[in-house]
């Protein structure tokens, strides 16, 4: 598997499981976050995410390979200010029930990712 290969969406026809190709699970949240590049703002909500990534909802996602600061906050905690990059697109048009780019994350220090699965943890915990 590539590692393009595991930030790909499922696509509608997929079989079930086949989101199981992805390196690592996601999980489903509704956090909003602030997308910043160059002048660039972009001000929008993550729908899922893991520690290598997540997807941030919009109809109007920045071209691939574009590197983006995100700034959000999934409870009363510190923020985080990750540097990411868009590693795919879903367009918005007829069909497409989820518009908006999958992001990768880029030099994810390891206390901001362990921070991050602490938060991801919770989710899931608080849930089940």
């Amino acid at each position: 598997m590539s590692e393009r290969d595991s930030f790909l969406p499922p696509s509608p026809s997929s079989p079930p499981g086949a989101a199981t190709r992805r390196a690592e699970e996601r999980t489903e949240v509704s956090w909003a976050v602030d997308c910043e590049h160059a002048d660039t703002f972009l001000y929008a909500a993550i729908t899922n995410v893991s520690s290598l990534g997540l997807f941030v909802r919009t109809v109007t996602p920045l071209p691939i390979g574009t590197q983006v600061r995100l700034s959000f906050s999934p409870r009363n905690d510190a923020p985080f200010r990750l540097l990411a990059e868009v590693a795919w697109i879903n367009h918005d048009k007829p069909g497409c029930p989820n518009p908006g780019m999958g992001m990768r994350f880029i030099d994810l220090h390891l206390d901001e990712r362990e921070r991050l699965v602490e938060a991801i943890r919770t989710i899931a915990y608080l849930r089940s």
